[in-house]
């Protein structure tokens, strides 16, 4: 790295440990989420949080927007929401007598989608429609999103009554699944002490511009990766299509189908933040399988045969992972 890029990581570095310490002000744990959280931002990649009821998810993301600096937006999807109240509508202005634009809470930096899975399917589409293509048409007129224009959606896995579970196609589009899982005892005390004082202050620090977004982005896209570790994702990829051809014998009569190229492009820009974010400019195969289980788990679609066997895509991620060598 030359005298310059090296000052500039270290800059950016300490900036990144100090949005972790401030996020930390407010959440308690849930390091690995906020990591994910991170990659997702400097890879332009939106990420879908599953976990149970009151683990913290819609205040992590909240307190990131705020540590961040960027328009953030809570949208609570219920079944009665319309497209509309997503993107926006046309209405009349009785004043000009002509109608105008009035634009919806998707105009925003950070989106957080609480609860997709509660929203009708038509809703779901809108948004994932915003998250592909990075705008959106009102009536005629078609608006870019600005940037960085980021999805973070939830998902409760119990209580399915009355829920609209997203298609494999659609939650393709999210870059990682996060399972989101319990805090420990001692992390546990420490959320009950601060939540049950009352005056318990939330307020946190800016840590992070667009600007400096954009040129750690610009300092991620920069990171290398040998061709051997690129052959090595799409050989992980390529294991879950046709896992007879790499002796994945048992695993094979689950997989219904494989994951997407999808798939291939994420674990490779994963792999890459999480080398910059260790302070490298160059990729470890361990960045690769540390990204994998987040990157293949929802894109990975098994049979009833798995459902009955209670064999999950994660259970197969990592005998992928043992068994699927780095070619030099």
């Amino acid at each position: 790295m030359e005298a310059v890029a090296v000052e500039k990581h270290e800059e950016h570095k300490e900036k990144i440990r100090e949005v972790y310490a401030e996020v930390g002000k407010v959440v308690v744990g849930q390091q690995y989420m906020v990591n994910r959280l991170m990659i997702g931002l400097f890879t332009n990649g939106h990420i879908l949080l599953e976990g149970v009821p009151g683990l913290a998810k819609t205040l992590t993301v909240s307190t990131l927007a705020q540590v961040l600096h960027l328009d953030f937006q809570r949208i609570q999807f219920t079944p009665d929401l319309l497209p509309a109240d997503l993107v926006g509508t046309m209405i009349y202005n009785q004043k000009d007598g002509k109608f105008e634009v009035k634009q919806g809470p998707i105009f925003a930096n950070i989106i957080l989608a609480d609860e997709i899975n509660r929203s009708p399917a038509k809703v779901q589409s809108a948004l994932l429609e915003a998250m592909q293509e990075k705008q959106v048409t009102i009536g005629e007129t078609t608006f870019k999103l600005d940037r960085p224009f980021l999805v973070l959606a939830t998902q409760n896995p119990v209580d399915q009554e009355g829920t609209y579970p997203l298609p494999e196609a659609q939650v393709d589009r999210f870059m990682m699944k996060v399972y989101v899982d319990y805090p420990t005892k001692d992390q546990e005390i420490e959320i009950m002490r601060r939540i049950s004082n009352m005056q318990f202050n939330y307020k946190v620090t800016t840590m992070l511009t667009k600007e400096e977004i954009f040129s750690i982005r610009d300092q991620v896209n920069r990171v290398k990766i040998s061709e051997s570790l690129e052959r090595y994702i799409i050989e992980l990829v390529y294991a879950t299509r046709r896992p007879l051809e790499y002796k994945l014998n048992e695993q094979a009569q689950y997989i219904q189908f494989g994951a997407s190229p999808r798939a291939s492009i994420n674990m490779n820009l994963a792999a890459k933040a999480v080398a910059y974010m260790e302070g490298r400019d160059y990729v470890l195969p361990e960045d690769i399988k540390e990204v994998a289980l987040d990157v293949m788990s929802h894109r990975i679609l098994l049979n009833y045969e798995a459902e009955a066997d209670n064999v999950k895509p994660s259970d197969i991620i990592k005998v992928i992972l043992n068994k699927v060598p780095i070619n030099k």
